[in-house]
């Protein structure tokens, strides 16, 4: 998660993405708790691969992991060198079973692991997979192709960046050959790369499919990604605590944080509001707001209102950073 958010600016310039909140907590929260979901069992340890985010982020990650009852792990990628390179960045942590996810993707599944298999790379059938790692497979269904974001048509089964490894020393190596005989791919190291020789030295790699791969890449596909959490939220998920709601309309499904105040208002559908907001005589649906922000003769849908801001004005569609003011 070392990655600088460009395609969600202005709302990573104060925060890194994988920190931006979904239906009340951060993307990486959400990613991880699915995980866990999906193993099953205690996980040892979570190791984050970032940028300089500062102490209050990196207290934040390990609280994540403490709140699974992990050790949390912090490593760092300097440089943008590819999805290889990132991932060896957190040497020391690559051993036994391990999963590796890239935390800007959310997904939802209804599978235990198979700790069993050498490798399970899952995938999702998408219409344009230019933009993604894809894969080609056997009658078996056992990986014998990777292809990194092809220019022409070769499989629709798109990489979601989430691996299991049976045997996670043996994935460092392979990254370790990468660098060390400067193996790129479009200029980078990538993963796929590694892939592809440990299937040729024998590993057999399946493939995992989930219910609902879900993007949190630029503005508008986070708040698409809000929308369907909310959807699969429990009624106790949906609210904080401390809230009040003063003459004011909720359509659900909304999430309404700690100690926020909304009143004269309509809320929702599809609505996320963070912890301490004011939201008066306002109309929202389909928006996220941050936390500790205040909104007032707002109308608006398809937003994002960054946490810290002031706004009272009635545009139809806002995308407005941390810490912003603005009126009409």
């Amino acid at each position: 998660m070392a990655g600088m958010g460009k395609r969600m600016r202005p709302h990573t310039l104060s925060i890194p993405k994988p920190l931006f909140p979904i239906a009340g907590k951060p993307i990486v929260q959400r990613l991880v708790e699915e995980i866990y979901k999906v193993c099953n069992e205690p996980i040892e340890e979570i190791a984050y691969i970032i940028g300089d985010f500062g102490q209050e982020t990196e207290k934040e990650l390990m609280g994540i992991a403490e709140n699974i009852g992990a050790k949390g792990s912090i490593y760092y990628q300097e440089e943008a060198l590819g999805t290889a390179h990132a991932i060896l960045c957190a040497a020391d942590s690559l051993e036994g079973n391990l999963i590796v996810a890239f935390a800007d993707t959310l997904f939802k599944a209804d599978f235990e692991l198979d700790k069993e298999k050498d490798g399970i790379i899952w995938v999702h059938k998408i219409e344009d997979p230019s933009a993604f790692g894809v894969v080609k497979l056997d009658q078996n269904e056992i990986i014998t192709d990777f292809i990194e974001k092809p220019s022409t048509f070769v499989s629709d089964l798109a990489i979601i960046g989430i691996y299991y490894f049976k045997d996670g020393v043996f994935l460092r190596n392979h990254l370790q050959y990468l660098i060390d005989n400067d193996i790129k791919d479009k200029g980078e190291y990538q993963i796929t790369n590694a892939l592809e020789n440990m299937k040729n030295e024998g590993k057999e790699l399946s493939v995992g499919s989930v219910n609902e791969w879900l993007d949190c890449g630029n503005k508008d596909a986070t708040i698409f990604t809000n929308q369907r959490i909310l959807e699969h939220l429990q009624n106790g998920e949906k609210r904080g605590q401390g809230f009040t709601v003063e003459n004011s309309v909720i359509l659900e499904p909304c999430f309404i944080g700690d100690n926020a105040h909304i009143k004269n208002s309509v809320i929702g559908p599809y609505v996320s509001i963070s912890a301490h907001c004011e939201v008066e005589s306002s109309v929202i649906k389909n928006s996220i707001i941050k936390d500790k922000s205040r909104v007032k003769n707002l109308n608006c849908e398809n937003s994002i209102i960054g946490s810290f801001s002031n706004v009272d004005i009635t545009p139809k569609e806002l995308s407005v950073s941390d810490h912003t003011s603005i009126s009409g």
